[in-house]
Parts: C-alpha cells; sequence; structure tokens
C-alpha cells in the first residue's frame, strides 16, 4: 500500500516542488493553509504530513496539534527558515517527529520520510502484537469452563495488579507457563519485558551467569562482559520456570535479591539494583526437597507469597472438548489445513485418556490429526490404541456369559474390537469375525449404539 503525504506551504512553488518530488513514490496531498489542512485531516488518513511553520493565519503548530490528537497519529515534519530553528525543537517537543530548515534538501527530506515510515510501521507492529498479547493471556485465555479453572482465573485476578511474587505448582505441560503470561499481562508491567528462564534446561556452570550476568574473565570463556535475564526484565516480570532445578549456590544468590532487590554479576563486586517481579514455578514437590535438604526453606517462604496451583488435564477433563477445538482450529490455520471434527465416541475416549503430558500432549494431538486427517470425521478406531484402551474401560470383561443380556453384550463388544481392528474396514472387519458382510450389516443396524457411523466398506 502506497503511503500518502499532505504537504502544508503556503508558498505555491514550494508546494508543488516538493509534490513533483515525492509524487512517484507517494500519495501526495495539498494544502494551502491550515484551514484547508484541517478539511483535508478530517475526511483522508495521512501516514506523513510535512508543514510550513509560518504561515498566514494559523501557524503550523496548529496541525502538529491537530494531528496528533487523531487515533491514527501520522508522523509530522515541520519545516522552517534558518531563523525560526527554535520554534521547530518546540514543535517536537509537541510530537512532531523531525524538522528540516528551508529550503529543504530533497535527499534529505526522502531518507527522514522513509525512517519516519519505518518507525511508524514498528509502532503499528507493537500495538498489534499487545493486542494479540492482550487477547491469549487475558483471563479468558486460559480456556475451559471447568470449576478448577474458574479458581485459577479468581487467583490471577486478584494477584496480577499487586508485586507480590508467585510461585505457580503444576505437572509439566499443564500450562504454568501461561499463567505467569496472565499475571503479567494483566499488571502494570504489561508494557515492559517478560522474560522467562527454564531452569531445567541450562547446566549449572551456566545458569548463574544466565541469570545475573557475568563480567568479563570471570571464568574461563568470559570473553566479552554479558548482561543477565535479571537486567533484561528490569521493570518488568522474570519467569523462572522449573525452580527446583536451581542448585543451592544459585538458591543463595536468589534469596539475596528477593530480600533486597540487588545482586551481583559474577565475577563482580558491585551490586546492582533492579525492578524486577519474580514469578517461580515447579513440577516438583518444594515442601519435601525442602526436607530433604536441597531446597533452601527460606527462600520457598520467600517465593511461596501467593500460590497458584495448575490442575492437571485429567482433573478437569470437561475442558478437553473447548480446548481441543481450539488447537485443532488453530493448527488448521498454521498449517493451511482443513480441520475435521470428533464423532461423539471418539470424543468420548479422548476426554476418558489421562493425558499425562496434559495440556501440552493434547496440542501436539491436534496438531497430528490436522496434519494426518485433514478434515473429515474421527471415529474412535481412528484413534492410537492407548485411546482404545481407556475407551474400553466401560466394558465389563467379567460378565459371565450365561445370561442372553451377556451374550449380546459380548457381541457388541467383538463386533466393536473388530472394526477397530480393521480401521474401520466393514469387509476386514467381517472377516476377522468369521461372519459375512451382510451379517456384519445386519448387525450394525440392529446395535446403531456402537457409533459407528462413516465407516469405510
Amino acid at each position: 500500500m502506497i503511503a500518502s503525504i499532505l504537504i502544508v506551504d503556503d508558498e505555491k512553488h514550494t508546494r508543488e516542488g516538493l509534490q513533483l518530488a515525492l509524487d512517484d513514490l507517494y500519495d501526495v496531498y495539498l494544502a494551502e493553509n491550515v484551514n484547508e489542512a484541517f478539511n483535508l485531516i478530517d475526511v483522508q488518513e495521512f501516514d506523513v504530513i510535512l508543514t510550513d511553520l509560518r504561515m498566514p493565519g494559523k501557524s503550523g503548530m496548529k496541525v502538529v496539534d491537530r494531528a496528533l490528537k487523531l487515533s491514527n497519529k501520522p508522523v509530522v515534519i515541520m519545516m522552517t527558515a534558518y531563523g525560526n530553528v527554535s520554534s521547530a525543537v518546540e514543535a517536537m517537543k509537541r510530537g512532531a517527529t523531525d524538522f528540516l530548515t528551508k529550503p529543504v534538501n530533497l535527499d534529505k527530506l526522502e531518507i527522514l520520510i522513509k525512517r519516519a515510515l519505518q518507525s511508524k510501521s514498528l509502532e503499528s507492529e507493537n500495538q498489534q502484537l499487545h493486542e494479540r498479547l492482550d487477547g491469549k493471556f487475558n483471563f479468558e485465555g486460559i480456556m475451559g469452563g471447568s470449576s478448577a479453572l474458574d479458581s485459577v482465573r479468581e487467583r490471577i485476578a486478584l494477584v496480577a495488579p499487586s508485586k507480590a511474587t508467585v510461585l505457580i505448582e503444576g505437572e509439566t505441560g499443564s500450562g504454568k507457563e501461561l499463567i505467569a503470561q496472565a499475571i503479567h499481562q494483566n499488571s502494570g508491567r504489561s508494557k515492559r519485558p517478560f522474560v522467562a528462564v527454564h531452569c531445567a534446561a541450562l547446566p549449572e556452570s551456566l545458569l548463574e551467569s544466565e541469570l545475573f550476568g557475568h563480567e568479563k574473565g570471570a571464568f574461563t570463556g568470559a570473553t566479552e562482559r554479558r548482561i543477565g535475564r535479571f537486567e533484561t526484565a528490569d521493570s518488568g516480570t522474570l519467569f523462572l520456570d522449573e525452580i527446583g532445578e536451581i542448585s543451592l549456590s544459585t538458591q543463595v544468590k536468589l534469596l539475596r535479591f528477593l530480600e533486597q532487590k540487588t545482586f551481583e554479576k559474577v565475577g563482580s563486586s558491585t551490586e546492582q539494583k533492579v525492578d524486577v517481579r519474580l514469578v517461580a514455578a515447579t513440577n516438583r514437590n518444594l515442601t519435601e526437597m525442602v526436607k530433604e535438604g536441597t531446597f533452601r526453606e527460606d527462600l520457598y517462604f520467600r517465593l511461596n507469597v501467593v500460590q497458584i496451583n495448575m490442575p492437571p488435564l485429567r482433573e478437569h477433563s470437561e475442558d478437553i472438548p473447548i480446548l481441543l477445538n481450539h488447537f485443532l482450529e488453530e493448527s488448521g490455520k498454521e498449517n493451511g489445513l482443513a480441520v475435521p471434527s470428533f464423532e461423539p465416541g471418539a470424543m468420548r475416549a479422548v476426554m476418558r485418556y489421562s493425558w499425562p503430558g496434559n495440556v501440552r500432549e493434547l496440542r501436539n494431538f491436534a496438531e497430528n490429526v490436522v496434519v494426518l486427517h485433514r478434515g473429515g470425521r474421527i471415529q474412535e478406531f481412528d484413534l492410537d490404541r492407548k485411546f482404545r484402551t481407556e475407551a474400553d474401560e466401560e466394558t465389563d470383561a467379567n460378565v459371565p456369559l450365561t445370561s442372553p443380556l451377556s451374550i449380546e453384550e459380548n457381541g457388541k463388544r467383538l463386533l466393536r474390537e473388530a472394526l477397530i481392528e480393521a480401521g474401520g474396514n466393514r469387509t476386514k472387519a467381517a472377516k476377522l469375525m468369521g461372519i459375512s458382510r451382510r451379517t456384519l450389516h445386519r448387525k450394525l443396524s440392529q446395535w446403531p449404539e456402537l457409533d459407528v457411523s462413516g465407516v469405510r466398506d
């Protein structure tokens, strides 16, 4: 899309000369006074406004003031005679991006416009990013309608505006970082950095340097000064995932920061002070680690000012359909593929599965389904054996075969197993059972509750 520029100048030859120089690259509009400029601004959005300072009637400073009140603020560049540079500086204080002295150097003007447009584009991208983050990490971003997740959202709402240190407990893959992001995004620090460190992913020898930074020559291989994550997160939030993995020596330095808000780089004796809110997470039982002597009790109490427990997925399985559909849609968009739907039997099997990898495993499962099935309807027999085994728990394998009812139930179970083994192919399933296809079709008509609609012949 071509950028639009408004040139405001009472001198005709200046207006038209600038238009001639810029017309090949931009959509250029002209105004010979401030009132004309206002009329154009009211009906047209501009990316750049190039305005003279001194004009008959209203000053170009009025253009600056009007432009910067717009919801989609344009870049404003002031033009002025050499003797009025101080006024141009005042315009910049009020929000103008830059100024040029007359006669205008066209090469310099083009450079200023390109630089200003790049800056405006970056600001727009950052704004869009913040809006996406606000949507993704607000309380509703923790998807699900279960009472367990309602409790988590209520806890976040209470703690986010405060400065309190937060400890998030939960199994691997349950969504602890999502909670940390939600706390940050709903706090007064949301426009400042959110820095995440996965402590278990770094060897002990590097973690301290990664957190606190180091001076040049502090240890072998330290060829230059390094800024640590605490400095990077200044005025923002530092998220320490798997806090239970850090060594006792690093625990001491972390405790010192929580008590004094200061730290020292590795190889330095100079204290540095930063304003960082700490959010930690663990999948381990820190209370047991304190008893074992592998985690400092005083640090545990400092971290555990407010505790949030993220329940494993198996404890709020009623949220699985909502989460699964979201991940299917997300993966479909990312991969440019049609999104499959789940038959009731398949969804029941998915909900009965224990999901040891929690939400992370569910997300990976959704992407697998989208990539391999590319639309269509997912039947129970399309699922991996681990889901089918879970689904079979409802079948009472120990029911005696003496009563007519148990014989019927056993027949249903055998037919269902054959269809699963045959991947939904009726001809193959009939062969596995040693019956004709006609008999198999008759049994399917007799037992519609098997939920095998859409199987293949």
